[in-house]
């Protein structure tokens, strides 16, 4: 998992927990038990996790909870012990994709570049019309990448430090397939 999305603040869209009486368990074993179950049904592009948050200010104990991450989508899972109860803690976040200023400045002198050279060696008007047929193709490369067997290229130009946030911002539409495997997720 990319260490940049697991310690990245996630914005809660919904929450549910249950309480159950009597009941004891280790929440490693829980978590093995969860961990277990969603390996046996290959989940697509699904990393697991534990992550401790701190229960309370600086100096307080921290509480494990199981990160289940599909691209910014995650799931946080705590279960533990609290008298003689048992409870059960479900987050589904989203880990805002951010555009830092030097993603900006890079791709902009990378574009800068790509125009520059082949303008120079073959004029500005042929130079300019080849970089344009390249950057066709390669979007049509990327849009039909499954096609041509290049399994998660939308996934790997996510989690691109560099284009990543770039990508998702302004390539990538919202689609009934990803509504639909958010909702499976």
């Amino acid at each position: 998992m990319p260490l940049g999305f697991q310690r990245k603040k996630a914005d809660v869209l919904s929450h549910w927990f249950s309480v159950v009486d009597n009941f004891q368990c280790s929440s490693d074993e829980f978590y093995a038990e969860i961990e277990k179950e969603l390996a046996a049904r290959r989940v697509p592009g699904l990393a697991m996790s534990r992550v401790d948050f701190a229960e309370g200010g600086l100096l307080s104990d921290k509480r494990v909870y199981l990160r289940m991450l599909r691209e910014r989508f995650v799931f946080d899972v705590c279960a533990a012990p609290f008298g003689r109860a048992y409870f059960f803690w479900l987050r589904f976040a989203e880990i805002p994709a951010k555009i830092a200023p030097w993603q900006l400045v890079v791709t902009a002198s990378l574009l800068g570049l790509l125009f520059y050279f082949p303008g120079r060696w073959m004029g500005p008007f042929l130079g300019s019309f080849v970089v344009l047929v390249v950057l066709a193709a390669g979007a049509w490369v990327m849009r039909n990448a499954i096609g041509l067997g290049l399994q998660d290229l939308d996934a790997m130009a996510i989690k691109s430090p560099l284009f990543g946030p770039l990508y998702e911002r302004f390539l990538r539409k919202e689609t009934y397939y990803r509504h639909d495997t958010q909702l499976l997720y």
